[in-house]
């Protein structure tokens, strides 16, 4: 894998840094105070493309690979967790399930408001007692006539109380489990939708967390998202290609937090002299920097990967599963730096550390990403077992 990046690739990062550091910076402590969606900010990034960095030119996306979308989102979480992570959200399932899955009318009518930002998206999946076990959900979804009826609550859904349209996730066939799940798109202000409570979170404060209820949806079956029944395996392929964003988003708020602990190590006296003088000081430096450079070439690579028309899954959950955990440790490691000045809010250390937790929580817990890599260890070995015995046979 090339280390360097391309001048195109080079050129976009620095675009969206300057936008992100000098829009959405200075006010990322205010908006985790209010925790208000910056629907202004949003505004601009659709303007810029970010709303639909790998949503093709025809549906008005800016038509860019899965690498440009990492850099993106990394670079937005440099500035706030909570825009990086509602920017993630919106592009990996809002409207990424409508244009793997959804039918030409589908796309059309969607992706183009999607792209521009006249709407969000979002991804209703998770419920009460669904977390992990995704395919353990109660909604359900039941014929009457020629379209459906649809039941159930959901929680967590980013942007769900204000996105225009939902990609939900229901049960349509009990007697096969998840292999009875099939997906429909749920626009804003159907009959039956209710939009519960946007949650009171520890961090990303300003990116909407709702509970969304269904009550008699009545739906269309030109409103199924791709073949019944499928849901479950759609969902899985959408959560792999997230996850390479949650990485970014990691890295992003990580880098953040380096940045801000080796400026204020240069600038903090004790003993005489700055703190970056003492060897203690020094290495935690040296682990962060190490830490946040490792964690980017891993979610690159798997974005190159994706691009590559490679399989991924692997490196993606071994990317989020990296960059999220090892984000923990250099924000934990700046707020060490910082000393006192780093538990209070008058310093952003606190809120890099807040945002960060989440990302080893969405998409996919640490411990989900240790299943699926270890699944793919053992199906990688068992093929290349099987492969040697049949090369043996001949």
């Amino acid at each position: 894998m090339q280390l360097q990046l391309s001048e195109q690739h080079g050129a976009f990062r620095d675009t969206v840094r300057d936008f992100a550091r000098s829009v959405i910076a200075p006010r990322a402590a205010d908006m985790d105070r209010t925790g208000q969606h910056p629907h202004d900010i949003f505004h601009q990034m659709a303007g810029m493309g970010l709303l639909g960095v790998t949503i093709p030119r025809e549906y008005e996306g800016l038509g860019a690979d899965t690498l440009s979308y990492a850099i993106a989102v990394e670079e937005v979480s440099y500035a706030s967790g909570s825009v990086g992570l509602s920017l993630a959200a919106h592009n990996s399932l809002g409207a990424a399930p409508i244009y793997l899955y959804g039918t030409p009318e589908q796309k059309d009518r969607y992706l183009p408001n999607l792209a521009s930002g006249r709407m969000l998206g979002a991804f209703a999946l998770t419920e009460r007692h669904a977390g992990s076990d995704a395919g353990a959900i109660h909604t359900r979804a039941v014929r009457d006539g020629d379209g459906w009826l649809l039941d159930g609550a959901k929680v967590y859904c980013t942007s769900g109380g204000i996105a225009g349209v939902l990609s939900v996730a229901a049960l349509t066939d009990p007697a096969q489990g998840k292999r009875g799940i099939t997906s429909f798109l749920v626009e804003k202000g159907t009959p039956g939708l209710r939009v519960g409570k946007d949650e009171d979170k520890f961090g990303c404060r300003a990116s909407t967390t709702y509970q969304l209820f269904f009550e008699h949806v009545r739906l269309s079956d030109s409103q199924r998202l791709g073949p019944e029944n499928q849901g479950f395996k759609q969902f899985l392929t959408i959560l792999d290609g997230g996850r390479i964003s949650i990485g970014a988003m990691a890295v992003g708020l990580a880098q953040a937090a380096f940045d801000a602990a080796l400026a204020y190590s240069h600038m903090r006296q004790q003993f005489g002299a700055p703190i970056n003088r003492l060897q203690a000081i020094q290495f935690k430096l040296a682990d962060m920097a190490c830490w946040v450079r490792a964690s980017r070439l891993m979610v690159y690579k798997a974005a190159v990967l994706k691009d590559q028309g490679r399989p991924f899954a692997k490196q993606a959950s071994m990317a989020k599963l990296y960059a999220s955990e090892l984000g923990e440790r250099v924000c934990n490691e700046a707020i060490q730096i910082f000393g006192g000045n780093g538990y209070i809010r008058d310093y952003p250390v606190e809120r890099f550390y807040r945002d960060q937790r989440i990302t080893e929580i969405g998409e996919g817990t640490s411990e989900i990403q240790k299943l699926v890599i270890g699944r793919e260890l053992i199906r990688e070995y068992t093929a290349l077992a099987e492969a040697r015995e049949l090369v043996v046979a001949g």
